[in-house]
């Protein structure tokens, strides 16, 4: 026998022998491993036209559509209020908000789809989608010469004001990432984490972010990134806009507030906005230290007024990229909504024996600790 022909029959031998059921049976085997149901869970900002926020509103006044499906809200929540299970009036509209010739008064309960493996039962629902964790991440390379005091009290202050916050977290960059202090309640020890920075080095703001967005990713309940950046990133490796991507796809809003020094640079301030915007966060500008706290006061002004929305997505063959669309009903059409605009499902797996959790891409994810 010719040695290439036998190096196919090994081959073959390989393929046959791992496709071949370990207990001799499909129907008996029964793997340790799963693929569970996506929970995305939206952050949205609604303002009239002078743009001052819109609060009061209800479950039935919003219709999300994910690639032009209608979806069933599942959770609903508004500002610092815990989230609660509700009945979705998903299917007494149409995807552009106009009501359905087969509307039903009061709607439906949602889509908690008990017929499928692995999905969080709905009284489990409330811990996964309720808390919300502020991660800091502020520059402290040699670009921070100037203002480092004045930036770090701002800080201070900022994290001292998040009452409606369960955890906040402080970490610092230059070239490399410094995670200063983990997300914790204890907003004493977290402040002395500010406190205790110093300046100098390059900026790698992306190749950080990007770690700060793995590392929110692991929490349950709202994710936020406050980034504070006096000037350009002159050395990382990771693009922009993968940074965007996973913040989108695991449900983390950024907001960006950045000196004079960066919005002299045509392309940082470009690629500020868009990350913000894609992620449903804002860019802000300050040209001197007041500006900075009346940035930081903003950004605490628009969490305490996001409304809170996730769903299970209906069946979509779509592998990737997903969009998102959220509109308001009836006379509440005029009012302008901020949110992100999609994202891309990532694997997730998880042990028959461990806790049930929901996938890292809607945003739902089971609360752990970086």
């Amino acid at each position: 026998m010719s040695r290439s022909r036998l190096l196919l029959l090994c081959f073959l031998s390989i393929v046959i022998l791992e496709f071949e059921s370990p207990i001799g049976s499909t129907q008996d085997y029964q793997p340790d491993i799963h693929v569970i149901v996506n929970m995305v869970q939206l952050n949205v900002a609604v303002t009239d036209n002078k743009g001052n926020y819109v609060t009061g509103l209800r479950p039935e006044d919003f219709v999300i559509t994910e690639d032009a499906i209608a979806e069933k809200l599942a959770t609903f929540g508004e500002g610092d209020e815990p989230t609660r299970l509700v009945e979705s009036a998903s299917d007494n509209v149409k995807p552009d908000g106009t009501p359905s010739p087969n509307a039903k008064p009061g709607g439906t309960p949602p889509r908690v789809m008990p017929d499928l493996p692995g999905v969080v039962p709905a009284s489990e629902l409330g811990s996964l989608v309720g808390g919300s964790n502020v991660f800091i991440l502020f520059d402290t390379s040699n670009y921070m010469y100037r203002g480092f005091v004045f930036a770090q009290d701002a800080i201070s202050d900022f994290i001292r004001s998040l009452e409606g916050t369960e955890r906040v977290a402080f970490y610092s960059y230059s070239r490399d990432l410094s995670r200063g202090a983990s997300a914790s309640s204890d907003r004493t020890r977290v402040v002395q984490a500010v406190r205790s920075t110093v300046a100098g080095d390059d900026a790698a703001l992306y190749n950080c972010l990007l770690l700060t967005v793995k590392d929110a990713a692991q929490y349950s309940g709202r994710k936020v990134i406050v980034v504070f950046s006096n000037g350009p990133d002159n050395s990382s490796v990771v693009p922009p806009e993968d940074v965007a991507e996973l913040a989108q796809s695991t449900g983390t809003v950024i907001y960006m507030i950045s000196t004079r020094e960066a919005q002299l640079e045509p392309v940082s301030t470009a690629v500020f906005e868009r990350m913000t915007a894609a992620t449903g966060g804002k860019a802000y500008f300050a040209k001197n230290w007041r500006d900075e706290k009346q940035a930081f006061s903003s950004i605490r002004d628009d969490l305490s007024h996001l409304y809170s929305l996730s769903y299970y997505p209906r069946a979509n063959p779509n592998p990737g990229w997903r969009a998102i669309t959220v509109k308001l009903v009836g006379e509440k059409k005029k009012y302008h909504i901020r949110t992100r605009n999609g994202y891309r499902p990532l694997p997730a797996r998880f042990s028959a024996e461990s806790n049930l959790s929901t996938q890292p891409g809607s945003s739902g994810e089971a609360p752990g600790n970086p």
